[in-house]
């Protein structure tokens, strides 16, 4: 079976279950949400960064990403699903590779546009402290903001395949991206910027310090996330369905 049936067989499924739907929406409704919060919240800090602000919303929105990543995959391991999804298409890494790129185009599509619509609401707040930010860099606010939670959702969806269980993923991705970053912090001697949340989110500030700009923070988080692929694809290959 060529690869395009494939392809549309996975989007078929994502697109039938409301809970990856909904998820879909979180995404798009808590980024907005908490953007437009952050932009009417003022600018007294001293730290101020006016594309971050922004953006922000994508702290609390990308938990919504990952959970429709986890979930995609992991519904395969609920009523036999994977061995039917198999029998039907025996080539395991091209099916990994159609259930990867089903979540990938959602998010993507989905991310641009949450990002273009966070940064409107939250520029409706930030007034004139918005000013200063070119068409470049909120082009490219937008690009990574959209591409970070792509790469978030793929993260998840490699690690669901590898522990089998969207449970365990969410177990072990969200306290991650909510506590391992806060707690590190200075602790690590700067370690904590090669996380797959710390890099990929430079993409989001108008200035960054650092080694790594918005590129390359989010080639680090890309290498974090080919990793899980790799771990879930190794398990598909290698594991009874």
């Amino acid at each position: 079976m060529s690869f395009a049936p494939v392809l549309h067989s996975e989007w078929l499924k994502i697109r039938t279950l409301r809970s990856l739907c909904g998820a879909l929406l979180a995404v798009f409704a808590v980024t907005t949400a908490f953007s437009a919060i952050a932009g009417a919240s003022g600018t007294s800090d001293p730290e101020f960064d006016p594309l971050f602000t922004a953006l922000s919303g994508v702290t609390p929105g990308q938990i919504a990403a990952v959970s429709f990543g986890a979930m995609a995959m992991s519904s395969e391991f609920h009523g036999d699903g994977l061995r039917l999804s198999l029998a039907a298409v025996p080539q395991r890494g091209r099916w990994f590779a159609a259930k990867a790129t089903a979540v990938a185009v959602p998010v993507l599509l989905v991310g641009l546009v949450t990002a273009l619509a966070a940064l409107v609401a939250a520029r409706a707040g930030l007034g004139d402290a918005a000013s200063p930010l070119s068409v470049a860099e909120q082009a490219r606010g937008v690009v990574g903001c959209a591409v970070y939670l792509t790469l978030m959702a793929l993260l998840a969806t490699g690690l669901a395949a590898l522990l089998r269980s969207g449970v365990g993923t969410l177990s072990v991705l969200i306290p991650f991206l909510i506590v391992v970053s806060f707690v590190i912090g200075d602790m690590s001697g700067g370690a904590e910027d090669l996380l797959p949340d710390k890099a990929g989110q430079v993409a989001l500030y108008e200035t960054y310090d650092g080694t790594l700009g918005p590129w390359s923070g989010l080639g680090v988080t890309a290498l974090w996330t080919a990793a899980a692929l790799a771990a879930g694809a190794w398990s598909v290959r290698r594991r009874d369905a």
